[in-house]
């Protein structure tokens, strides 16, 4: 925690200092154009892999940068609650759903239900992305471990993507094309970002 506190104190010497008329608007309103959802994986950082300012992401994170599909969960959805903030309210035009390279909730989407029975929650909230796991062991059944991790984090990304636009009011946007949807894959060894391109059905390194 003491390197948290001092992290505080540097930010209020120096960076905050440096820009206070800027945070001094920003605390008025925010205005981002993009919702960025991805993994609560604490190697994954949506303002620094983009250089964006605050104010300039709306960023959603949870395990396995999953979205529900409209109506699964019922009961405190705060995924869909933030979806809905984003797009209704904040009016964002650009959607990002990120997933990333050794992703945790993906390991653990492929562990045995009974080494997750200590974890309920976890357990549960995994059950979303079971289509995902059923599409890549088909096919890949018996391959490297380390192919079915990455093309399962990659068709992850793919699912969330049509997930979400089980949302009537996303479907709406995209419809009036007030609204795009992308997917993207961080490698985080490699720092590169790779984007989903419909035509070609592959991810691309952005450059």
């Amino acid at each position: 925690m003491e390197r948290l506190y001092k992290g505080i104190r540097r930010f209020q010497e120096s960076f905050f200092k440096k820009e206070e008329d800027f945070f001094k608007r920003l605390s008025n309103s925010q205005d981002p154009d993009v919702l960025f959802i991805t993994c609560a994986d604490s190697r994954v950082d949506p303002a620094l892999v983009t250089q964006s300012k605050p104010g300039e992401l709306f960023i959603l994170r949870n395990v396995g940068n999953i979205i529900p599909p409209h109506d699964a969960l019922k009961d405190k959805n705060s995924t869909a609650a933030a979806i809905e903030f984003a797009v209704l309210v904040l009016k964002v035009s650009d959607i990002i759903v990120c997933g990333h390279s050794n992703c945790g909730a993906i390991k653990a989407l492929n562990k045995d239900d009974m080494e997750l029975d200590t974890m309920p929650h976890l357990k549960d909230w995994l059950k979303l992305a079971m289509p995902v796991k059923d599409i890549v062991s088909g096919s890949l059944a018996g391959g490297p471990p380390e192919e079915i991790q990455m093309i399962t984090e990659k068709e992850n990304v793919l699912a969330q993507i049509e997930n979400i636009q089980t949302y009537p009011f996303v479907a709406q946007a995209l419809k009036e094309g007030m609204l795009f949807l992308h997917g993207w894959y961080y490698d985080i060894g490699t720092g590169g970002m790779y984007a989903y391109i419909p035509n070609m059905d592959k991810f691309e390194l952005i450059k």
